[in-house]
């Protein structure tokens, strides 16, 4: 397992983009060396730091996990002033790219892709558009369950299903920081490689507009999706973006006072 470095209350995983997506397409035979049945993987970024803040067991999770990506520009920056000795390596690592990347490495043969969230129409255009684009990714399931706390007996049968599709990969896009719990939760059951990838459903899918590549770079991507979806993004930004704020002048007052 890589080193991991703090940003926050949240240990970082830091790769370049594409070793990152060469971890992720290799995790399956890593699955034995991990002591558990699978591999958890999470792409954070700053509203997930400033939940880890406000919810400790929220923190334990992530840092509990086996990867956690730098999925947010400013987690980036905290993290190269932060730590200058990674300030060449320390790369976003978007879920989305990741997702695309891998689809787009994937072979008809191997991994085996298992999609689960989202809903019915999203996940079916979905489908569509990976079997369009990535020719060469196999889709083996999906599941897009209801907007609920789960029973037990739904979440054995998900595991049967999951598992009965032989799936190497199972990418969760559930929202957070729903989907992280059950990417937890899939690791400690199954032995594949579970991916919290947030709206890498949709990006794909094409059922929502990314921001330019300029406003991503800059940082400014959170700016794009609260100005088309105000009423549902409020707290992700406003407070979520206030929270991070202070953790990253705590985590650069840190990192000054151990020089």
């Amino acid at each position: 397992m890589t080193s991991r470095y703090r940003v926050g209350a949240v240990d970082f995983t830091v790769l370049p983009l594409r070793e990152a997506v060469e971890l992720v397409l290799s995790l399956p035979n890593h699955i034995p060396t991990h002591g558990h049945p699978g591999i958890a993987v999470h792409f954070a970024n700053a509203y997930n730091v400033a939940l880890a803040r406000q919810d400790r067991s929220y923190a334990e999770l992530l840092n509990s996990a086996d990867y956690v990506f730098s999925d947010g520009v400013p987690i980036t920056w905290v993290g190269k002033r932060a730590y200058p000795q990674l300030s060449t390596t320390w790369e976003r690592v978007y879920g989305p790219d990741v997702m695309t990347m891998v689809m787009e490495r994937s072979q008809p043969s191997t991994p085996r892709h298992y999609l689960l969230g989202s809903t019915p129409d999203v996940l079916q255009a979905l489908t569509k558009s990976i079997r369009t684009r990535f020719p060469g990714a196999q889709i083996v399931g999906t599941d897009s369950p209801a907007f609920r706390t789960p029973t037990e007996q739904e979440l054995r049968d998900r595991d049967q299903q999951i598992a009965e599709s032989a799936a190497t990969h199972v990418w969760v896009g559930l929202g957070t920081p729903r989907q992280d719990w059950e990417v937890k939760r899939l690791a400690t059951r199954l032995p594949v490689a579970a991916l919290a990838v947030g709206a890498a459903f949709d990006f794909i899918a094409g059922t929502k507009p990314q921001a330019p590549i300029w406003m991503q770079r800059s940082g400014l991507e959170w700016a794009y999706r609260f100005a088309r979806e105000p009423r549902r993004l409020a707290k992700r930004y406003v407070w979520g973006n206030s929270v991070f704020s202070l953790e990253a002048a705590r985590t650069l007052r840190r990192a000054s006072n151990q020089d």
